[in-house]
């Protein structure tokens, strides 16, 4: 529902706290999918929420930082790198 922008303000405090404890928490699909999700969401999403988006991007500061994501020769198109580039690009909003 989150992908689909239904229910934004109930359920993404509810995912940002899962994903504090597994940043890569599985959703319907796959492990790291309802981060995906997460980090596709406009910043008009985290207006009430901006305790929660800083711990969020302290724990996927951690994340990037560490293996595989730090790994500098990943591919462009290899699912790590995909993961890294999306968590980047969130923390730099």
């Amino acid at each position: 529902m989150l992908g689909q922008g239904i229910g934004v303000s109930a359920l993404l405090p509810r995912a940002v706290q899962v994903l504090l404890r597994n940043p890569l928490a599985e959703g319907d699909y796959h492990p790291g999918d309802l981060l995906a999700t997460v980090l596709r969401l406009p910043d008009s999403a985290w207006s009430r929420l901006a305790a929660e988006r800083k711990q969020l991007a302290t724990v996927l500061t951690e994340l990037v930082a560490s293996p595989p994501f730090s790994d500098p020769d990943l591919r462009p198109r290899d699912p790590d790198r995909l993961v890294r580039d999306a968590i980047v690009r969130f923390l730099n909003r």
